[in-house]
Parts: C-alpha cells; structure tokens; sequence
C-alpha cells in the first residue's frame, strides 16, 4: 500500500466494532495513513431537517476528528459517538500523527460499506464480527461475510472475543 493510505473502519460503536478499531490502531496504523471512520445509519433517521437528505445517496462529506468530536455537530448526522471510541481515535491521531475523519451513509450496511470502499476511495478495510450463530447470520445476513465478498480492496475482519 502506498504511502498516502485511507484506512477505513465500519463503525457502529459497538463492542465488536470498537475491537476492529483497537486491532486496526496497534497493527494497520501508521505514520502518515488516513484513518476513516465510516459509519452507517438506518435509512429515514432524519433528526435535524433536510440536510442528511441531500447527503442520503452520497454520504456526509468526510468530517475531521475535531467536528466529530463535538456532540452537537454529530447530533445533526444522528450519531452519538461513545467517548471510548473517540479516545482511542484521538490517542492515535496524536500519538501516531494520522488524520483521522469520518463518513456516514444512510442505508443498508452491507451495501453502503462497498460503496465507501469505491467513493472515498479505501486502500483497505477493517470490519468487526459480531459472531452471530447460524441461523441468525442466515436470516440477518452477515455484513463482514458481504463486504469480504463483494469489496473491491482488501478486507480485513476482527472477531470479537468475549
């Protein structure tokens, strides 16, 4: 990968997504990369007015750490970082001098997370697994099982190890 990498990570600030981000930050990470916090929200959740409309199809512009640091600029986008996430986020960003931004979309997970990888566009990916059983994986569908299958860059999944 080229020097100018953009690391992206699926975020939904989950425990199984909060590993990936650990995992990315201690072994993908380093001096220099991009690391790109995408986030995907259910399609319709529209709390601040027309704005996320505009960006429905296309996703937010990429927002820097210090706006998504801020709850009341994130409110306007319908997340609500957890202050775990936007530590460690911010512990990278000073400790290993990276960039880090955010991207959200509105829509179906699986979809938007490939879409991400073409539009921003990734040099790699990382994705958590929640460990779904069988059954739930076949009637849910797994999004790490379709990004792995269906992205067009690298694709990394972090299980979560309870």
């Amino acid at each position: 990968m080229a020097a100018d990498r953009r690391v992206g990570i699926a975020v939904d600030f989950s425990p199984s997504s909060k590993n990936a981000l650990k995992w990315a930050v201690d072994n993908v990470i380093r001096k220099g990369d991009h690391l790109i916090l995408v986030a995907v929200r259910p399609e319709g959740h529209y709390d601040e007015g027309d704005q996320i409309q505009l960006w429905e199809a296309t996703g937010s512009p990429l927002i820097p750490l210090s706006e998504f640091c801020d709850p009341i600029i994130m409110k306007r986008y319908g997340v609500k970082p957890d202050p775990e996430t936007l530590d460690i986020v911010t512990t990278a960003a000073r400790q290993t001098q990276i960039e880090v931004l955010m991207k959200i979309y509105w829509g179906d997970p699986r979809e938007k997370l490939c879409e991400a990888i073409d539009t921003i566009p990734l040099s790699c990916i990382i994705v958590g697994k929640r460990g779904l059983g069988t059954l739930k994986r076949a009637i849910m569908g797994s999004v790490s099982n379709y990004v792995v299958n269906n992205g067009s860059c690298p694709v990394t999944v972090v299980k979560h190890h309870v």
